[in-house]
């Protein structure tokens, strides 16, 4: 561990690392609740071509990246919402248009080449600078700060829909809320991470706390703490095996998410035994004590 951090560029890259570890999970307990999984995905491709348009302008790839993601998660939005296309279909959109449009702009940028467009896919922490760094913190902390304020309407948001809109919620403007979050967190991962995998550490680790939690705010501290765990641990890993640190962060959260899936279970039989042997009625899937999934029932009652 000391011989890694004699290196400047392993001190910003763990600096940025650990944002990630923490921010990604957290925008992305409310996108697997909406069923919105594919978002970060979607969004990542569309930050690649505002990667491509940075070189292109000779401008800050990340600044530029930012400002593209943050329209490309709000015409999304409005597609989903006003238009006949599906959501599905708009996210597809977004994946052709936005890889498309960043292989061909990168081709003409001038002093850029396909290296450049692989590190953003896939991440390159070597690369990671000071400017990068300040952009990550600035985001990072825009993004919980913004989860924050508006925690609990996205709550009964994510929860029903239809009851956040009786509430008097503003429902069209916080499912933009969560969209340009998830702007702001792609950004925010993909110089760790790549725009290829930044949706698996928003995604893998909520998946992993559903296993073990049942109240929302409970699932998501604990998917923040597996991300945190997950990206400092496989950039660690990364270092001193020499490999890709994108794949080894998303393949430990993969390892996390197999180990959840047998602690649930086993937490679930355990509780049944025991049920059985006081007589009590057998656990069932909706069951206020067993251990697993996120809560889905209706109007929004399950706990915080």
């Amino acid at each position: 561990m000391t011989e890694m951090l004699q290196y400047d560029f392993m001190q910003r890259a763990l600096i940025a690392a650990a944002l990630v570890g923490l921010v990604a999970p957290v925008i992305g307990v409310f996108l697997v609740q909406r069923r919105l999984a594919l978002l970060g995905d979607g969004i990542g491709h569309v930050a690649l071509t505002g990667v491509a348009l940075g070189y292109l302008t000779q401008t800050s790839p990340l600044l530029v990246a930012l400002a593209v993601s943050v329209v490309g998660a709000a015409a999304i939005e409005l597609i989903r919402v006003r238009a006949r296309t599906g959501g599905d279909v708009a996210l597809a959109l977004l994946f052709y248009g936005g890889i498309a449009g960043g292989v061909l702009l990168i081709g003409l940028a001038p002093g850029a080449n396909s290296a450049t467009l692989t590190g953003f896919l896939f991440g390159s922490v070597s690369s990671v600078g000071e400017e990068d760094v300040a952009v990550v913190v600035a985001l990072a902390a825009v993004v919980l700060a913004v989860i924050g304020f508006f925690w609990r309407e996205l709550f009964v948001l994510c929860q029903d829909e239809e009851t956040a809109r009786a509430s008097g919620l503003p429902v069209r403007l916080l499912s933009l809320v969560i969209a340009v979050t998830a702007a702001l967190t792609v950004v925010v991962s993909m110089r760790v991470v790549g725009v290829l995998m930044v949706s698996a550490l928003m995604v893998v680790p909520v998946a992993a706390a559903q296993q073990l939690a049942r109240s929302f705010r409970v699932t998501a501290l604990l998917a923040m703490a597996i991300g945190l765990l997950c990206s400092l641990g496989g950039l660690t890993g990364a270092f001193y095996v020499d490999v890709a640190p994108g794949a080894a962060i998303v393949l430990l959260a993969l390892a996390v998410f197999a180990a959840a899936v047998a602690a649930g279970y086993s937490l679930r039989a355990a509780t049944g035994r025991a049920r059985v042997r006081t007589g009590g009625p057998s656990p069932g899937p909706d069951d206020p004590g067993t251990v697993g999934t996120m809560p889905q029932t209706e109007r929004g009652s399950v706990s915080r």
